[in-house]
């Protein structure tokens, strides 16, 4: 969880721009229900033209 939440705070202080516009990021939940259960997951992207940075959790 804790690295989740420094990856998260990486990706939102990067999103920041020092010379640039900020980027803003893009979020995506999935939350879906089976016979095993519920599950859920969370993903967040950043893109800037061809590079793009993502995390999920």
């Amino acid at each position: 969880m804790k690295v989740g939440l420094l990856s998260l705070s990486v990706l939102v202080l990067t999103a920041c721009g020092a010379d640039d516009p900020p980027i803003r990021p893009s979020v995506n939940t999935t939350v879906s229900v089976g016979s095993d259960g519920m599950r859920t997951s969370t993903g967040v992207v950043l893109r800037r033209g061809p590079v793009s940075a993502g995390v999920a959790f």
